[in-house]
């Protein structure tokens, strides 16, 4: 990848040879760039024109253009992102007429007026000195970047300094995310930030929309936003963000960037080397605690306290869990999915510490389990504190998936009913899981479910043979369980008579059909599985086989 070092052109009209150079239209247009010098020795020379070119003429092949077509070639320089045209004015071309002045003026493209007595391989000469100079500047600030990065990485330096240090090298603001846009470090002025937040660039959770900037950067103003990876390897580590609120930021910092996301990179894959072993013995410990294995309580909370957790009752346990791919998916890799896992544990870690930092949470493999305590004030009123902690977890679960961007995979969450005695912790965890479990099950995922509310559905869950509840459905549904369009059709009306209470007239009005075809509806019914009508016990079994199906579905 080639990298231009560019100087602003009013940095180049400051060269000695510049010296008697005017600007005779496009004076907005003095910061466009240039990289290179071009002579025009012919008409036709757009062709040949390069972007952030200064191009210069002795006016010769301006001789005998009209006014269109002069205008015309002004145009069509400026859409090639030429950085100037020099004339001079005098030699062949006595003046440049006020409409070609006027539409460069229009355009902000710089028209100069050169000295008649410029030699252009003194101008070649300077010009390649002064961008050679630059190069050197840009090489120079790039390699002290990259030195005291790593620097700072061998110091023990974290992702905020090491973001401070490039923002302020740079000039820029700067945001280090996780892939999926979940803020790690950042060095943004409140400024920066607020136009961020003004442009959607974050979504209301927080999370940085990197999926937006993946594959061009994004306008802000008159300024830019860009993305960086964060590579290690074959790892796909974090997210580097740069915003320069005045500019488009130049390929030069794009390519420090570059170097400092190598730097970065080292620094993360450390510190999750490190988080790693941490979190298998923040796993063990949660693990041992929620299965009883712990010890007693004085230990558990003294072992705690060196996690940084602090374990208070009454509390509620809390298993979230990816739901699986798709059928046609199934073949994910192994490697893939405890990425998945991994990026999905660290949203969530993240999330639980910003209502609480001394909540236990831990990675369980192919679950991720929190334990929330209720706040000292509703300690004694245990509906008010089960009421806070679910609304705490839907708060939690909005936070995490966010609107599902970021590369974020659906996820099922179930909760415990509030624990008030240590020992009562390992069934509490139980209980979060089959609510998870069954909350999947009859929701088909997403979904976040309370083990207080599952109903039927927590004895359905409690059952380990789901072979005998299949049976159990095919028993009692007898025909009425085939997967025929007819089968689905009477399941329906059975469910909404059931609902209903066999309240015939309103069942008619919420499946949209006439009085007389519902009770024909009973009769076929009633003929496929008994008289349900007047049998309470057969209408329960009724009503528990079709919640059987659903959630064996």
């Amino acid at each position: 990848m080639t990298h231009a070092y560019r100087v602003p052109l009013r940095d180049v009209l400051k060269i000695d040879t510049m010296a008697d150079t005017s600007v005779l239209a496009g004076r907005s247009g003095l910061d466009r760039v240039v990289t290179r010098l071009n002579v025009m020795e012919v008409p036709d020379i757009v062709d040949w024109v390069r972007p952030h070119a200064l191009l210069v003429t002795a006016g010769y092949p301006l001789v005998g253009l009209d006014e269109d077509r002069f205008i015309d070639l002004v145009r069509a320089l400026d859409e090639r992102e030429v950085a100037a045209l020099g004339i001079k004015v005098g030699r062949y071309v006595e003046e440049v007429p006020a409409r070609v002045l006027d539409v460069a003026d229009d355009l902000g493209f710089p028209l100069l007026d050169l000295s008649v007595d410029m030699a252009f391989d003194d101008l070649l000469e300077q010009v390649h000195v002064r961008l050679t100079d630059v190069q050197a500047d840009v090489l120079q600030r790039t390699d002290a970047l990259h030195a005291a990065l790593e620097g700072l990485v061998l110091e023990g330096a974290g992702l905020e300094q090491i973001a401070t240090r490039i923002a302020d090298v740079l000039g820029i603001g700067i945001l280090v995310t996780t892939v999926d846009g979940r803020e790690l470090a950042g060095a943004l002025t409140q400024e920066m930030r607020r136009a961020l937040t003004e442009s959607d660039a974050f979504d209301a959770t927080g999370r940085f929309r990197v999926e937006r900037l993946r594959v061009r950067p994004m306008s802000i103003g008159s300024g830019q936003v860009l993305v960086q990876p964060v590579v290690a390897a074959s790892s796909d580590l974090a997210r580097l963000v740069a915003f320069d609120p005045q500019r488009v930021v130049p390929k030069d910092d794009v390519y420090a960037l570059q170097r400092a996301s190598a730097v970065a990179a080292l620094l993360i894959s450390q510190q999750q080397a490190v988080s790693a072993v941490e979190s298998k013995y923040r796993g063990d410990f949660l693990r041992d605690v929620l299965s009883g294995r712990a010890g007693d309580e004085d230990r558990v909370q003294e072992y705690a306290a060196g996690l940084g957790w602090s374990i208070d009752l009454p509390a509620m346990v809390v298993t979230a869990k990816l739901d699986p791919p798709a059928a046609e998916a199934e073949q994910v890799p192994t490697s893939m999915r405890r990425e998945w896992q991994q990026r999905f544990f660290l949203a969530w870690n993240k999330v639980v510490a910003s209502h609480g930092a001394q909540y236990p949470s831990a990675d369980f493999f192919d679950e991720v389990v929190t334990v929330l305590s209720a706040p000292e004030g509703l300690r004694g009123q245990p509906k008010a504190a089960t009421a806070h902690l679910q609304a705490q977890v839907a708060d939690i679960v909005t936070a995490v998936a966010g609107d599902r961007g970021g590369r974020r995979r659906p996820f099922s969450v179930g909760t415990s009913r509030l624990v008030h005695a240590w020992e009562g912790l390992p069934a509490a965890y139980g209980q979060a899981r089959r609510a998870n479990e069954v909350g999947f099950r009859f929701t088909g995922g997403s979904g976040t479910s309370h083990f207080d509310d599952l109903g039927i559905h927590r004895l359905i869950g409690l059952i380990p043979d789901r072979d005998e509840m299949d049976a159990f459905a095919k028993d009692v549904l007898g025909d009425l369980a085939d997967e025929g369009a007819e089968s689905q059709d009477l399941r329906e009306t059975l469910q909404v008579l059931l609902d209903t209470n066999l309240n015939v007239a309103e069942a008619s009005r919420l499946q949209y059909v006439h009085y007389n075809t519902m009770r024909y509806r009973i009769t076929k019914l009633e003929q496929m599985l008994g008289k349900f009508t007047v049998d309470p016990a057969l209408r329960l079994n009724l009503a528990v086989a079709l919640q059987v199906r659903r959630i064996q579905l």
